[in-house]
Formats: structure tokens, sequence, C-alpha cells
């Protein structure tokens, strides 16, 4: 059964920086082609909610966040099969320290 996919607003933001990132660093064209990428990768989840890994913290394994890798990107979100929902609620450069930034949602 397919799952449907909810963004937080903090999710949404986090987006919109690392387009905005892209489009000033390397154009239009390509933070849309990004855009698009994460939009499809996200929405995925919808169809496959169990892609994701669980995250390298223990807190966050505890909290019950799955990870979905994307090339330099890290999606976080949580699963509820109940509800039959899949929320995003952060998506993050790997390359951040994104341990203090996961703690504040």
């Amino acid at each position: 059964m397919k799952y449907r996919v909810e963004r937080t607003d903090t999710a949404d933001s986090f987006i919109r920086k690392i387009v905005l990132f892209i489009a000033e660093s390397f154009g239009n064209d390509v933070a849309l082609e990004k855009l698009d990428y994460l939009e499809k990768s996200i929405m995925n989840l919808g169809d496959n909610p169990y892609v994701g890994v669980e995250p390298r913290y223990n807190v966050l394994k505890r909290q019950g966040y799955l990870v979905l890798i994307l090339e330099k990107d890290l999606v976080f979100y949580k699963v509820d099969d109940d509800k039959k929902v899949v929320t995003v609620y952060a998506v993050v450069d790997q390359r951040q320290e994104y341990l203090s930034i996961i703690r504040g949602l």
C-alpha cells in the first residue's frame, strides 16, 4: 500500500537553502535539476518507505528516524505504518554536523 509523504516546514526550509546555494554557485539550471532530484527521491518514499537506513547516532535511532542517502544529502524521516504516512523532518548536506540540527527538531 502506498504511503502519503509529508514534509515539515523545517524540511522545506532546508531544501530551499540547498537549492538557493546551488543556484548561486552553479546557476539556475543546475539548481532546478537538484530540486527535481530531491523532490522525486522524497516522493518515492511513498512507494518504498523503508528504503532508508538507520542513522549512525543512537539518539536518532531511538527516536525512530530513518535516513535516505542521496548523493551529498541526507533525508531524515519517520514512518507511521498505522496512518500510512512518511514524514520528512530534515534534508541536510551530509558534510555538515547534522546531529545538532536534528536534535533541534
